[in-house]
C-alpha cells in the first residue's frame, strides 16, 4: 500500500478568507482520519496564508488517539521558527521544501547545488527527536545524490512536470513516467524512501503509482476540490481506492 497524506492547507485556506473558525482544520482532520486516511499533512508558511501554528498543535492533539496507524508530516522551509516547531511538535516526518518569494505554492525542489552543512545540521537535530526527514527535490539524478549526502531518510519527487505531461499526450506522459521511474530506482539504491507530490489527482495517479519504490503521495488541492463536489470522506475514499491497490 501506498500511503495517502492529505495536505489540509485549502481547509486552512477557505477559513482565512472569511475570518473566525469556519470550517474547522481539526474537524476536516477527523473526517480525513475517518474516512481512513493514514497520513495528513500540513505546511506552515511564515506568512500564516492558510495553515497557522496554532493549527500545527490543534493538529497534534487531534491525532493523538490514532498516532499508531496515522502519520503526521508537517512541510516548511528550514527557517527557525519552523525547526522549534518541528522539534516541540515531534512529527513523524518533516519535509524540507525551498520556499521562493511571491510563489502561490511549492514551484522547484532543492537544487543539487545547495549547500549541505546548514541542512545536515537541521537534519541531525529532526533525527534526535526521532522525526523522519524529507526533501523535497525534481526528479534529477544530481538532487537525488545531494539528498543521500545530507543524510535524509527520503526524498518527495516534484509531481507537477509529470501531471502537465499527463494533460499534453500519451506520449508526453510515458516520457515523464519514465524519468521518474529512473528517479525512484535511483533513491531506492541510495537508500532513501521516495514521496511524491503535486498536483497527482485521480486521474493521473493511477498511472504514476505503476512505478516502482513509492512510500507515500501528499495530495490536497486536488482532493479537496474533488470535495466540494462529492463530500470530504467520499474524496478521501476515491484516493484510497488507488494507493491502497499499489
Amino acid at each position: 500500500m501506498v500511503r495517502l497524506s492529505v495536505n489540509v492547507n485549502k481547509v486552512a485556506t477557505l477559513r482565512n478568507s472569511r475570518g473566525g473558525a469556519v470550517p474547522s482544520v481539526v474537524e476536516a482532520v477527523r473526517v480525513c482520519v475517518e474516512a481512513g486516511a493514514p497520513g495528513i499533512t500540513v505546511h506552515p508558511r511564515a506568512d500564516e496564508r492558510h495553515i497557522r501554528t496554532g493549527d500545527v498543535y490543534d493538529i497534534v492533539a487531534a491525532l493523538e488517539p490514532v498516532r499508531d496507524r496515522v502519520e503526521y508530516n508537517i512541510e516548511g522551509d528550514p527557517r527557525p521558527d519552523l525547526i522549534e516547531l518541528v522539534e516541540r511538535v515531534r512529527p513523524d516526518q518533516c519535509t524540507l521544501v525551498p520556499v521562493r518569494p511571491g510563489e502561490l505554492t511549492s514551484e522547484a525542489g532543492w537544487p543539487a547545488d545547495t549547500p549541505k552543512a546548514a541542512l545536515a545540521d537541521i537534519i541531525e537535530r529532526f533525527h534526535e527527536q526521532d522525526v523522519r526527514v524529507s526533501v523535497f527535490i525534481d526528479p534529477e539524478p544530481g538532487p537525488i545524490d545531494w539528498a543521500a549526502e545530507l543524510g535524509a531518510d527520503r526524498v518527495e519527487l516534484y509531481t507537477e512536470p509529470y501531471a502537465r505531461a499527463f494533460e499534453e499526450s500519451s506520449h508526453a506522459r510515458d516520457q515523464s513516467l519514465e524519468r521518474y521511474r529512473a528517479a525512484a530506482e535511483r533513491a531506492a539504491g541510495s537508500g532513501l524512501g521516495v514521496n511524491a507530490g503535486h498536483d497527482l489527482d485521480l486521474a493521473n495517479l493511477p498511472a504514476f503509482l505503476s512505478l516502482p519504490h513509492i512510500d507515500e503521495v501528499s495530495i490536497g488541492h486536488a482532493l479537496m476540490a474533488r470535495a466540494v463536489f462529492v463530500g470530504l470522506a467520499s474524496a478521501v475514499a476515491e484516493y484510497l481506492q488507488i494507493t491502497v491497490q499499489r
